[in-house]
């Protein structure tokens, strides 16, 4: 059980029979009333962000959570294969719980996969990916670097927008927490 005094920032708990991860929590300590924290909570399985105040002196059971480093391997349908880089053993993830991080997937890509009670429930992407551009309008005439910009189609099928100067073949890196362009690979 975990105090409400041990509360922090990416502590992961059980909170109505769910696992939860912090992610910001105050100490209150009004001048009148009892002290308390007030946090906001995600929810690991479905990403739903709640805020909800904890009396001081509550307690919550810490969220039984294995964290996995995983390789991406392959689709089948809506399963998504992967393996574990220790034991090569082969878990297989449901498209219902990959959301949009289908979209910055492509074979061999590392990740961190979430575990509760022998089940994935969440995927973690590095930060930054790398995907070649393989399909792309060609930009106008005139087009300068700073100018508008594009969509374009990437290798895993995800479509993002790109500055005009992008073109097919070329390397870009994303941004995988919001999808945006982030530069051109040389």
């Amino acid at each position: 059980m975990i105090d409400t005094s041990e509360f922090r920032s990416g502590l992961r708990v059980l909170f109505k029979d769910a696992p939860y991860e912090i992610v910001e929590c105050q100490h209150i300590k009004p001048g009148k009333g009892q002290a308390f924290v007030r946090t906001r909570l995600k929810n690991i399985e479905t990403g739903n962000v709640l805020e909800h105040n904890f009396r001081s002196g509550e307690k919550l059971p810490e969220a039984e959570i294995d964290e996995k480093y995983m390789q991406f391997l392959y689709r089948e349908g809506d399963d998504f294969h992967f393996m574990d880089l220790e034991t090569y053993e082969q878990v297989t993830v449901p498209a219902n719980r990959m959301k949009r991080m289908a979209d910055y997937l492509k074979e061999q890509i590392e990740v961190t996969i979430l575990f509760y009670h022998n089940q994935a429930i969440s995927i973690q992407l590095p930060f930054f990916v790398s995907m070649k551009v393989i399909r792309s309008e060609p930009g106008a005439r005139g087009d300068t670097v700073t100018g508008g910009s594009k969509p374009v189609t990437l290798e895993s099928g995800a479509v993002i927008s790109v500055p005009l100067f992008i073109n097919e073949g070329d390397v870009i890196t994303i941004d995988t927490r919001t999808g945006a362009y982030i530069g051109r690979e040389s």
